[in-house]
C-alpha cells in the first residue's frame, strides 16, 4: 500500500510538469518544421533571383 501512495505522490508532483514539457516539445517541433520550410523556400527564391541576374 505504501508503494501506491508513493507512486501517486510522484505522479502528482511530476506528472503535470512532464505533460507540459511534452506538449511544449511537440509544439516547438511543429514550429521549427515550419521555420525550416520557410527558410528553404527563401533560399530557393534567392537562388532563382541570383541565376536571373547572372544570366542578364
Amino acid at each position: 500500500m505504501e508503494h501506491a501512495n508513493e507512486i501517486a505522490m510522484l505522479l502528482g508532483n511530476f506528472g503535470f510538469p512532464i505533460l507540459v514539457s511534452i506538449y511544449l516539445l511537440v509544439r516547438f517541433e511543429q514550429k521549427i518544421g515550419e521555420l525550416s520550410d520557410r527558410v528553404n523556400s527563401m533560399a530557393r527564391t534567392i537562388e532563382k533571383i541570383l541565376i536571373k541576374d547572372k544570366n542578364k
